[in-house]
C-alpha cells in the first residue's frame, strides 16, 4: 500500500512533498546551489526564501536537489529537518573547510567520515556522547566516486565549530582532526537521529597550521575562497558528490 504525504509547504525552504529528490547535495552559500545545479539536466528553481535557495534536476535519470544551508550548525538544522519532511533520505554536505594538518594543501578534497561536536545546536537535540558520524555507504561512495575521477581526497574525521572568529582548534588538530568548518556535525546527528543517510565533501580554502585562513583582502584579491586552486576544487567536489549518487543509486 502506497502512503502519499500530503503537499505541505516547509516554513523556511519554501520546499514541499515532490519538490526535492531523495538525493539532495547541500552547500552553505546559496549563490553555489545555482552553480551544482549547471551540473544537473533539466534543472530548475523550486525555491528562494530568506536565503535557502533549491533546485531540483536529474543527474542520468537519478532525480537530484541541491538546497543551500546558511552559514552554522542552526540554520543547517533547519534545513536537514524541513528536507526530512518532504521525503529527503540521503544528504550531502558540499562545503569548504580549514585544513588543520600541516600537509594538507590548499584546493585539496576532504571527505569527512565524522565530525566533533564542538558545536550547540546538536547538543540541543542529544547529548555529547551521541556520535557525529556521517553514514559508511556515503563515505564510501564519496572515495569511490573521487578514485574514479582521478582525485586524491583526505578521508577522515573535521571538527564543527560555531564561531568563526573565536575559539582554540589545535587541540583538534593534535587529535588528527583533518579540518574545521561549521555544519557537519549537526548535519550528521540530525540526519542520524531521523534515519537518514548523510555524509559530506569539503574543498580546503585555507591551512591553519600555516597561517592560511579566510580574511580581509584587498580588492580584486584572489584570496581564500576566490583561490582559483579553490574554486577549482569546488568543481571537483561537485562532480565527486553528484558520481557518488550514481553510485548510491545504483546507475554506475
Amino acid at each position: 500500500m502506497t502512503v502519499r504525504l500530503k503537499k505541505r509547504i516547509q516554513p523556511h525552504i519554501m520546499c514541499g512533498v515532490g519538490d526535492v529528490a531523495r538525493y539532495v547535495l547541500l552547500p552553505g552559500d546559496p549563490r553555489r546551489v545555482e552553480r551544482i545545479a549547471s551540473f544537473f539536466k533539466e534543472a530548475r528553481k523550486v525555491a528562494e526564501y530568506r536565503g535557502f535557495v533549491t533546485y531540483t534536476g536529474k543527474v542520468d535519470r537519478v532525480e537530484i536537489s541541491t538546497c543551500s544551508t546558511g552559514i552554522g550548525c542552526p540554520s543547517a538544522a533547519i534545513v536537514v529537518e524541513e528536507l526530512a519532511r518532504i521525503g529527503a533520505q540521503t544528504l550531502i554536505r558540499v562545503g569548504t573547510t580549514g585544513a588543520l594538518q600541516p600537509e594538507i594543501e590548499v584546493g585539496d578534497i576532504i571527505i569527512a567520515t565524522a565530525a566533533v561536536r564542538a558545536d550547540g545546536t546538536s547538543k540541543v537535540y542529544v547529548p555529547a556522547e551521541y556520535p557525529a558520524v556521517a553514514d559508511f555507504g556515503v563515505v564510501s561512495a564519496l572515495t569511490k566516486a573521487a578514485e574514479k575521477l582521478g582525485t586524491k581526497a583526505h578521508v577522515g574525521k573535521v571538527v564543527s565549530t560555531d564561531a568563526f572568529y573565536a575559539g582554540q582548534l589545535d587541540i583538534w588538530g593534535k587529535a588528527n582532526v583533518l579540518s574545521a568548518e561549521m555544519e557537519c556535525s549537526t548535519i550528521f546527528t540530525v540526519a542520524g537521529l531521523k534515519g537518514l543517510r548523510a555524509g559530506a565533501i569539503l574543498a580546503v580554502d585555507g591551512n591553519l597550521t600555516r597561517g592560511v585562513k579566510k580574511g580581509e583582502f584587498e580588492p580584486g584579491e584572489k584570496t581564500g575562497e576566490l583561490d582559483e586552486r579553490v574554486q577549482r576544487a569546488i568543481d571537483k567536489e561537485i562532480e565527486i558528490a553528484i558520481e557518488a549518487v550514481k553510485i548510491l543509486e545504483g546507475t554506475k
